[in-house]
């Protein structure tokens, strides 16, 4: 028969018209038709009395098994009993659940990853007994057929083929399946052709290389004991401290084999160490499941999975779980810009280019050797957005840092003329991609209004952090790459020269205050030949590490929120490398435990201080004392709290120290110096430059009253008023 070939080849998009119960062609007695490749025979009985049915008749070969029952008209729940290979074992058939595998779901964005994939649920019997098993649920709609295949199969395609449905979606319910099972999807492309194995573009978990198979998981096991987190009072983040500890968990630290921590592992350790650093925040370079070890996360193929290298989804949560109780939130990299072409993945995924651009000037990053995604199809919009949303609900992460936003934004991102299409206006930008953008903003605030999100957005693209209602893109900040490079250019001069480029030192305050910024100092600074923070600074080893020092506190002090990659906040030596931990050992050495110190001190006042954080992206947060001293190299400047708190930096970027220096203030009284960077707990050199300083009535730099100060050398110096 018709069936029998096209079961055998796989190529059957409609399994429940032929297998199960069905009425008879007689229609006086039902028909139970079963398939199962390589049976020897196969034997039926009532699934609630137990009582035998008989043998099926064999119609195929190749697998096709038939029994009728002309004096039975009501449905009712089968077992069935296998003999295949010699063996004997028992099996409950998926296509007695037809009910439960064709039935519809919500395939939004808000409910997208609640549906799809492999869910665990229950079928109901005719008798009304509960069947506990699991649903997949793949959209392939230019697919001719799709199967669930498993070690519960003996990865065969022909064993579980999945129903079509008109929305695209195939779906088959198989029971007594478990957590733990392992699937992939076998895809028939619609010439018929097989395609390479799937992974599940929505699944939970899955395991690292050869086998790249997906794991049944069970999201509602895990017992979270966050609750105080949870339930905090609502607060503008905009006014609160943000200092950001940026983490790959694979290489922060390593066991002595060099193997890496598993979840569990890294929040034992990595949870004091930050507390005891000051730290608020933790963000993780991405830890959605990818393939490759160097792309560092970011050719991501699971964006609903934590990768399996460190442990299992729950063991992830446990990480999130300590973290939020020690009250520390949680920054996840998102990858929504590009993904890889492995064959397991989505590049071509139902045999045509379901989830990319099909024209590689829209489809192909030429930068990353990766694929687009086509922004303006609702299924892949739609996926990306419910990908985003796992984050926030099943694992409880509080902020989600989107990389590479430029690379959205723009049509002809690193495009040479010709290699990029315009949008339909003839210009540069993607407007989908931008409507993809405000609506995954609105999609997260929405629905969690808790949690953040983080544009890497490295161009001058207005209202990045602005909300969608007043024409922005959303996000809640934005990286100040701008600040970053500029910064960075300035202080790896020889101070010497340092007086020829003071406006790459105060350019920022600009712009400061267009966008809600963080400033970073992230792990794209310390890769490809860069070199550490640290050997960005000149002269001596005493130089460099009061230069960094020197540095770390102007970063604090400037408005915005604080991003540091690990090994900075002890002035790491050694490029990094995820295939190695950090050089733990340096902080035998006074100067980079003093580096450490410093950052550690800066954590506290920068927490704990209201003019370093209250008004971080309000202009009335910040004034200038003196920022054109370019011959001293010296700047000034005020930070104001929300309660009339009043803080001075003065940062001297040259080693000569100075006796007599004067800054007006804008208030008088006494004003104690509560950092200097220059302190020999930091390893500096000491230099002595008072504690409390009254104001004289004499007015400058165009305030009504000033400061005499003595300056150490390459140091900054923070000053409270009383």
């Amino acid at each position: 028969m018709h069936a029998a070939n096209e079961l055998a080849h796989a190529t059957h998009a409609r399994p429940f018209d032929d297998l199960g119960l069905h009425l008879g062609p007689d229609s006086k007695g039902l028909v139970l038709r079963a398939w199962m490749p390589g049976a020897e025979a196969i034997e039926a009985a009532e699934l609630k009395s137990g009582k035998e049915l008989g043998q099926l008749t064999c119609l195929d070969d190749r697998g096709l098994f038939e029994l009728r029952l002309p004096r039975r008209r009501k449905r009712f729940s089968y077992r069935l009993t296998i003999t295949l290979d010699g063996h004997r074992f028992d099996l409950l058939d998926a296509y007695q659940f037809a009910e439960r595998a064709q039935q519809d779901f919500p395939c939004s964005a808000e409910t997208l990853y609640h549906n799809m994939g492999a869910r665990l649920c229950q079928a109901t019997t005719p008798e009304g007994r509960a069947i506990e098993g699991v649903r997949f649920a793949v959209y392939a709609p230019n697919a001719r057929a799709v199967s669930v295949i498993g070690d519960f199969n003996q990865w065969d395609g022909r064993r579980h083929p999945m129903m079509s449905h008109q929305d695209g979606i195939w779906r088959l319910f198989i029971p007594d399946l478990a957590p733990g099972a392992q699937y992939k999807f076998e895809l028939k492309d619609a010439s018929g052709q097989v395609l390479p194995h799937k992974q599940d573009p929505c699944g939970d978990w899955h395991a690292q290389h050869p086998a790249f198979h997906s794991v049944v998981w069970d999201q509602t096991a895990y017992v979270w004991q966050d609750q105080a987190w949870q339930q905090r009072e609502p607060a503008d983040l905009r006014q609160q401290p943000m200092s950001i500890y940026e983490l790959h968990a694979g290489s922060w630290r390593t066991h002595n084999d060099g193997t890496a921590l598993n979840y569990r592992e890294l929040a034992a350790q990595l949870i004091p160490y930050l507390l005891d650093l000051g730290y608020t925040h933790i963000e993780l370079m991405p830890i959605s499941e990818y393939p490759f070890d160097g792309s560092w996360g970011y050719q991501p193929v699971g964006l609903f999975a934590p990768t399996s290298r460190f442990g299992t989804p729950d063991d992830f949560k446990a990480f999130v779980d300590q973290c939020h109780q020690a009250g520390i939130g949680v920054i996840v990299d998102w990858v929504p810009a590009h993904f890889p072409a492995d064959p397991h993945g989505l590049a071509r995924f139902d045999g045509t280019a379901l989830y990319e651009y099909e024209d590689p000037r829209r489809g192909w990053h030429p930068d990353w050797n990766s694929f687009i995604y086509d922004y303006g199809r609702c299924h892949v919009t739609d996926f990306l957005i419910s990908s985003a949303l796992t984050w926030l609900e099943h694992y409880h992460v509080d902020g989600i840092r989107v990389d590479a936003v430029a690379s959205l934004l723009y049509l002809d991102y690193s495009r040479a003329a010709g290699d990029w299409v315009p949008n339909v206006d003839g210009g540069n930008e993607n407007y989908e991609a931008i409507a993809f953008i405000r609506r995954f903003n609105e999609a997260v605030y929405g629905r969690f209004p808790h949690c953040f999100t983080v544009a890497e957005e490295s161009t001058s693209f207005p209202g990045v952090s602005r909300p969608t209602y007043a024409g922005g893109l959303g996000f809640g900040f934005k990286w100040n790459m701008g600040w970053m490079h500029d910064t960075l250019n300035y202080v790896q001069k020889d101070p010497i020269y340092r007086q020829h480029h003071h406006n790459e030192l105060t350019f920022s305050l600009v712009y400061a205050f267009d966008e809600n910024f963080v400033l970073p100092l992230s792990h794209d600074e310390v890769v490809h030949g860069k070199g550490t923070i640290l050997d960005r600074m000149p002269g001596d080893e005493w130089q460099q590490m009061a230069n960094l020092r020197n540095y770390y506190a102007f970063m604090y002090t400037h408005p915005g929120k604080k991003l540091n990659f690990m090994g900075n906040e002890f002035a790491s030596t050694r490029e990094w490398s995820h295939q190695r931990g950090l050089d733990w050992w340096l902080l035998d050495h006074d100067r980079h435990r003093g580096c450490q110190h410093l950052v550690r001190d800066l954590n506290r006042l920068y927490t704990t201080e209201p003019a370093l954080h209250r008004l971080d992206h309000e202009p009335g947060g910040f004034r200038w004392i003196n920022h054109e001293d370019a011959a001293a190299s010296v700047i000034s400047f005020c930070r104001f709290g929300d309660q009339g708190e009043l803080m001075v930096v003065v940062c001297n970027f040259t080693p000569v120290p100075h006796e007599q220096y004067r800054i007006g203030v804008p208030e008088p009284g006494r004003y104690e110096v509560i950092m200097n960077t220059d302190s020999e707990y930091y390893w500096g050199s000491n230099f002595d430059a008072g504690q409390y300083h009254d104001s004289h009535d004499q007015a400058w730099n165009g305030l009504p009253v000033s400061l005499t100060l003595r300056l150490p050398p390459l140091a900054s110096l923070i000053l409270k008023k009383s």
